[in-house]
């Protein structure tokens, strides 16, 4: 388990970095976006069962294609495939390398927003204090957290806080989070959230759920790194997206598909169902999760006139520039 001064380092390291402005089947994942306006749910979260993560958390890009149909299938209802964004990883992303200039168009600056990368943050734990009626939790009461970009904040925030002399998932001096909903005009707000005042060691119960069930690696319930073919993919993906095109089942099936379509690989059997992870090796399925903030790269803004590009003016421009 990573030590408090290691987290501190790592997130120091990754925020000098970035620089300024920068469904698996079961049913852990704790949906804390669903509790009731005004109240609080409180969290005990736990440390990756993979001990060579420095956090307690795994972090998701994720680019989300929408679609107008299904081509032969339901070809009026519009669908979207999440797929992972390769920065994830440290590669360059060949959409954001394409939607980056946009933002110095106020005439494109909306649709370069639908495409940037939406992160959220993948945590594990125990629910406390639940605020929320839940028809059935699972047996294992070590629930997995989608967290949002500003919740995530807010954690991070305090870990580089000096008074907090512990790491929060310690098991004898460790700290609860008490995320609390409220509402901000039309969207849920949970600005106020925070840890608690004091610590609490973890009582034999939750001792013994962590003995039973073992931890979660995080990393089984992250997207599968695209290979050099899901790529481009993902570009031909965009473009088509761009373009007001159906999702085609025959050109994009076997490696990326909207969640429960199921696809004929070519040899009558129908590869196993994923979402936001390439059909050819069977994958974990993206954490449901409420909807993420989008972060945008910081662009002084150009104005300019006339009517927003078309998408065929979008496209003309990017295969201009790939030429």
């Amino acid at each position: 388990m990573a030590t408090l001064a290691e987290i501190r380092a790592k997130l120091l390291e990754q925020e000098t970095r970035r620089g300024p402005g920068t469904g698996t089947g079961d049913n852990a994942i704790y949906t804390f976006w669903n509790i009731p306006e005004n109240t609080t749910a409180t969290l005990r979260f736990l440390p990756d069962g993979d001990t060579d993560n420095t956090f307690f958390w795994r972090e998701r890009q994720m680019i989300r294609l929408a679609f107008p149909g299904v081509k032969g299938h339901d070809e009026s209802r519009s669908v979207t495939v999440q797929v992972p964004c390769v920065e994830m990883w440290g590669d360059a992303c060949p959409v954001h390398a394409e939607i980056r200039p946009w933002f110095k168009d106020t005439s494109m600056e909306d649709i370069a927003r639908k495409y940037w990368k939406k992160r959220s943050y993948l945590f594990q734990g125990f629910v406390i204090e639940n605020p929320l009626a839940e028809d059935e939790t699972p047996e294992n009461p070590i629930r997995r957290f989608v967290i949002n970009p500003s919740i995530y904040k807010i954690i991070a925030a305090a870990l580089m806080d000096p008074d907090f002399v512990e790491i929060p998932t310690d098991y004898e001096q460790g700290t609860d989070f008490r995320l609390t909903k409220t509402q901000q005009g039309q969207y849920a707000d949970y600005s106020t959230s925070n840890w608690a005042r004091r610590d609490r060691s973890l009582n034999e119960e939750e001792r013994q759920a962590i003995e039973s069930n073992g931890l979660f690696n995080l990393n089984d319930f992250m997207p599968r790194r695209p290979s050099e073919d899901d790529v481009k993919v993902i570009f031909e993906m965009f473009e088509a997206s761009v373009d007001g095109q159906l999702y085609d089942p025959d050109r994009f099936g076997q490696h990326y598909r909207p969640f429960g379509l199921n696809v004929d690989n070519g040899n009558g059997k129908k590869p196993a169902q994923a979402a936001s992870t390439p059909a050819p090796a069977p994958q974990p399925a993206v954490e449901k999760t409420e909807e993420t903030v989008v972060e945008t790269p910081a662009a002084d803004p150009v104005t300019t006139e006339g009517a927003k590009p078309s998408a065929q003016d979008i496209l003309k421009m990017i295969r201009s520039r790939q030429s």
